[in-house]
């Protein structure tokens, strides 16, 4: 099962030894979830109006905040501009927190995409390939990213004391080795064209296509879903949590109002490189997965 490791600080720049540096990576890298039950991101006091979906557009499920553009949100240009700020001071704070825990990842921290979720976790009426609500890991069709690291860090800013609730599954070994056979081959001309015709950004590797294959048989394997091993996480108000989200088995089942901060890291600002999911996935397939 993913395991479950807990830090008990309270500020967004803590000091750690570095033995606990050491503890942390293992977890994290691992493929375990760390959980700071009592680091909540504070609001300003104008900023708690925000806490209501009425300040989404309705077409995304999240508010995003991508290289100081807001998408996803509605108001005026003052009050989208407050938004923006709330949600660069999240980006700052999480960010911060990781190169304070864990320190060489810092010169490397790629900062994508922020998050304010200020719908319900469920609800929507999507296809099984965005159903969140399915046990799943990350990998994103239009975004291949070779073998680089997707860490993430959420905190739980619901005011009504509403917990953020997940499911977490079986170990990322485990679950590849039961539906890598069940992922068809990468034909060769595939990654040229899709990224001739801009369905992707960037070349697809083979480690993206078998990626994307385990996110979508897990997803649709509804017996899987049903009786894999698996635990209920309940994240209450005030808690912010972290994990690689392309190597945690994790589903969204419930909870309002959270925000999210997605960092890309490359290989080798890692502790432990050998336990990622390329450096597993090679392992199983026997051959590199990255040109």
């Amino acid at each position: 099962m993913t395991e479950l490791a807990t830090l008990d600080v309270e500020s967004w720049h803590p000091v750690v030894s570095p033995e606990r540096t050491q503890e942390l990576a293992h977890a994290l890298e691992s493929g375990g979830v760390l959980v700071l039950p009592r680091l909540a991101f504070a609001l300003e006091h104008r900023e708690e109006r925000f806490l209501d979906p009425k300040w989404s557009n309705g077409r995304a499920k999240n508010i995003s905040l991508d290289r100081g553009e807001v998408k996803g949100a509605r108001g005026s240009a003052e009050d989208q501009g407050e938004l923006a700020r709330m949600i660069e001071r999240f980006a700052a704070s999480a960010s911060g927190l990781i190169a304070a825990l864990l320190p060489r990842y810092a010169p490397h921290l790629k900062r994508a995409r922020t998050s304010f979720r200020p719908q319900p976790a469920t609800g929507r009426d999507v296809s099984w390939r965005k159903d969140d609500a399915r046990l799943h890991v990350d990998a994103f069709p239009s975004r291949p990213n070779q073998g680089e690291r997707i860490l993430r860090v959420f905190c739980n800013v619901n005011p009504h004391g509403e917990d953020r609730v997940w499911r977490i599954g079986e170990r990322f070994e485990t679950m590849a080795e039961r539906f890598l056979p069940r992922v068809r081959k990468m034909r060769r001309i595939e990654p040229s064209l899709l990224a001739v015709l801009r369905v992707t950004k960037g070349r697809r590797s083979e480690y993206d296509h078998l990626m994307l294959g385990l996110h979508d048989c897990a997803k649709f394997d509804i017996d899987y879903q049903r009786t894999s091993p698996q635990q209920e996480v309940r994240f209450a108000p005030g808690t912010t949590w972290i994990c690689y989200s392309d190597q945690v088995m994790h589903a969204a089942m419930g909870g309002q109002f959270m925000l999210e901060q997605t960092i890309h890291l490359p290989l080798s600002a890692l502790y432990r490189p050998e336990l990622s999911p390329l450096c597993i996935l090679e392992r199983i397939a026997g051959h590199p997965l990255v040109a």
